[in-house]
């Protein structure tokens, strides 16, 4: 067999450029492949792990997926608000541990602007058992302070002691009505968390009031009868609605009660989901675009192996001699047959391992700007046992579909190799 294999190592050396291109276009394929797993994979953990330890998400009624976006992952917009008056209720029932309100609605520069408490700092958590910190400043607690996210703040190019206008609504540029008489301080950067946590600015509850108490009706007032921010004190400020909030229960089980409760809230129409559970609606909802990639990556390394199987079998014609002579100082037809298949083993083997290099290269440098472009974080570089099965599944692939040029060559006759073709 080590003979074989050595007789189809040097024959394949012969023809060194085919020989490499076929194993280049091969890795390609499965770079592109372990790719799209890497990514799909740190794209579901990154979701999975932006929010740990937290029970319920409370909002308007509506859809619970929209809930857990628009609370969690900043993504669309709320519904509708629920009343303070329900929150405090519902933050006093015997089987809550603790709540965090988030009031949304306004924006910088397309981030959003999170108003919130010192709840959030307290028992946020991500990734397991890790708790917001802060890199620079202080978190904010005087009506017009604001911590900024680790990618706002860097993006945006602002520091400690910057003054910021909020934008009024949800805008990927600058706005269109901005709050210019009411600018925010910006008192605190947060620690990056590789979350959606990265790119938003944080106020508090008070502060999202104060930056529209003197509009009415849902509009700006004159010019020149707006209230100055040192006319607005913290003490005179009353919260009247949220936008959503979190909640931990006492224990697990009473959080399934909760929700049930808070489903037939009869004060008002709200709704409660598990982190958990909306997640997995999430990617059922996603998992046809899933399944659409796995199958075009599948496509794409059979179209790889077949374009190995072409290259073998074009390559018959020049090698008949070759093959004629093997036959005529003894190989047997078996000992033709495996040659040929040892051709396939040798590239199949050669790309696989330069597919996973290149993959994982390609990850090792394209990793930072994946996180802070599309806020995923892949994980990290580690041989993972489906993607040892995956190329053993290419390797043993690649012998099969190499049968049909050793079949090809198996019928070649040692006559018509050895003869002078006119």
């Amino acid at each position: 067999m080590i003979i074989h294999l050595k007789i189809a190592l040097q024959s394949l050396l012969n023809r060194k450029m085919t020989f490499l291109l076929t194993i280049f276009s091969i890795a390609m394929s499965i770079m592109l492949f372990l790719g799209i797993a890497r990514i799909r994979q740190g794209a579901k953990e990154s979701f999975s792990n932006t929010i740990s330890k937290t029970d319920l998400v409370v909002g308007a009624r509506g859809s619970g997926i929209q809930l857990l976006l628009y609370t969690v992952f900043h993504m669309g917009n709320a519904t509708n608000n629920i009343s303070w008056s329900s929150y405090e209720e519902i933050k006093n029932y015997p089987e809550v541990k603790w709540t965090i309100p988030f009031s949304l609605g306004d924006s910088y520069h397309g981030y959003r602007v999170v108003a919130t408490d010192q709840n959030l700092y307290q028992h946020y958590r991500f990734f397991g058992d890790k708790k917001i910190q802060v890199a620079q400043g202080d978190i904010p607690d005087n009506v017009f302070d604001v911590a900024l996210g680790w990618e706002m703040a860097k993006k945006e190019n602002l520091k400690i002691g910057d003054p910021i206008p909020l934008t009024h609504g949800i805008s990927t540029g600058p706005g269109i009505i901005v709050h210019k008489d009411k600018p925010f301080t910006v008192v605190g950067i947060l620690k990056e968390t590789g979350t959606p946590l990265d790119r938003a600015a944080y106020i508090t509850l008070e502060g999202m009031e104060a930056i529209h108490i003197d509009w009415t009706n849902g509009a700006p007032p004159i010019p020149g009868n707006e209230l100055s921010t040192s006319q607005i004190k913290k003490e005179n400020i009353k919260v009247t609605q949220l936008t959503a909030f979190l909640l931990g229960a006492e224990n697990r089980i009473s959080a399934l009660g909760l929700q049930r409760d808070l489903n037939n809230f009869k004060k008002e129409p709200i709704m409660a989901i598990i982190p958990g559970v909306a997640l997995s609606q999430l990617w059922e909802t996603v998992s046809y675009a899933e399944s659409a990639l796995q199958i075009i990556s599948v496509f794409v390394v059979a179209i790889g192996l077949i374009g190995m199987m072409v290259s073998i079998y074009t390559s018959l014609e020049t090698r008949r001699r070759e093959i004629s002579i093997l036959r005529a100082v003894g190989a047997g037809s078996k000992a033709i047959v495996f040659l040929l298949i040892s051709e396939s083993l040798i590239i199949s083997v050669f790309a696989c391992i330069l597919g996973y290099i290149l993959c994982y290269g390609a990850i090792l440098i394209a990793r930072p700007f994946i996180l802070n472009e599309f806020g995923i974080l892949i994980p990290s570089i580690s041989f993972e046992v489906n993607e040892f099965y995956y190329l053993l599944s290419v390797i043993i692939f690649s012998c099969i579909i190499g049968l049909v040029p050793a079949i090809k060559a198996y019928k070649n006759s040692l006559h018509d190799g050895l003869s002078v073709r006119l």
